[in-house]
Parts: C-alpha cells; structure tokens; sequence
C-alpha cells in the first residue's frame, strides 16, 4: 500500500487538503496528515475549520514516503514554506526521486522558491506564477512532469486527488472511485 504524507499548516485550503485525503483514502491508499504547527496537533484553515492531524511533523520520518502533498491557500502555503522541517522534508522526497504533490499557492510558494521546478512544467493559481521559478506555467487543472503533481486550485482538487490516485494505485481504481464518488459524470457532460 502506498503512503502519503499531507502537511498542514495554518491558513491551509480547506477542499485542497481534505479532498485528497478522501480520495486517496477511499483507494485504499495510507494517508497521514502531518501538523507543522509546534507541538499542536490542531491545525486552522483558511476558512477557520479546525482539523486534528494525524500527527506532529517532528514525530515523522517521512523515508517511507510515496508522496508528500502540500495543499495551498494562503497563508498556509507561506507557513509550509517558513518552515524549515517541511522544506528539509520536501528537497529529501525530489533526492529520492519520490512523488511530491503540490496545489493552488504550494506549487509557486514552497516548490518554485526551493527551485524545484527548474525545467519542469506547472501549474498553480493564477497570480503566483511568477514565483515558479525556472518552470513552464501550463494553467492546467492538474499537471504532472515526471514525479511532480501540480495543481491550479480549489477546483482542481478532484481532478488532482484522481490523477494522484491513479499514479499510486491504478487508472481503474481512481476510475471506480470517481464513479462511485458521482464525479466521472460531471466530466461526460
């Protein structure tokens, strides 16, 4: 079974957290969320929901990671960023030549400014694309480039968590779960 890390820090989006964490989840896929915030395990949104995380950044050892997924919104995506454990954490994973997932703010703001993106191309949201340095900005929903997921931003969560699904799993299985989830229909319209 595959394992995901998903970091959560203050100000983190909402749906580009939980979303992935739901589908990955429902695929069978080990999914472990991750507190950047000092010693607390509950972690603020953006949109001032309170979360429980799994666990606490510094209790983790992310060497069996398949993925590390760091959702957006602001000012989450700056205080993954800011922190230094995240970024240690981040550049080990693309070392490793592991997956690392990254939406809406997360892609320009933690990946672009460490200057992982140097010739690869991405997405992120719109207005932060100047911050992906040295990367092709494609404005996509979701796009991947070799072991780096990208996507644009809260509506994309669901086509990013399927796209993520597939690459740990399989096509079929993120396919059973995007019907069962009654989302493979709303893209046949």
């Amino acid at each position: 079974m595959a394992k995901v890390y998903v970091f959560l820090a203050d100000g983190f989006e909402d749906v580009e957290a939980l979303i992935p964490v739901d589908v990955l989840r429902r695929g069978g896929v080990e999914v472990v969320t991750v507190s950047v915030m000092d010693g607390s395990q509950i972690v603020e949104s953006a949109h001032g929901v309170q979360m429980v995380a799994d666990a606490l950044i510094e209790d983790c050892d992310f060497s069996d990671a398949d993925l590390l997924l760091l959702p957006g919104g602001m000012p989450g995506a700056s205080n993954l960023y800011a922190h230094q454990g995240v970024c240690q954490a981040v550049l080990a994973q693309m070392k490793a030549n592991r997956m690392i997932a990254a939406i809406c703010a997360a892609p320009a703001v933690v990946l672009g400014q460490l200057g992982m993106l140097n010739g690869k191309q991405a997405t992120c949201y719109p207005g932060f694309e100047q911050l992906l340095q040295g990367a092709t900005y494609t404005g996509e929903l979701c796009t991947v480039d070799g072991n780096i997921v990208t996507g644009e931003g809260p509506a994309a969560a669901f086509p990013f968590a399927y796209q993520l699904l597939s690459m740990l799993a399989d096509a079929s299985t993120a396919q059973q779960i995007a019907v069962g989830m009654r989302y493979a229909h709303l893209m046949e319209k």
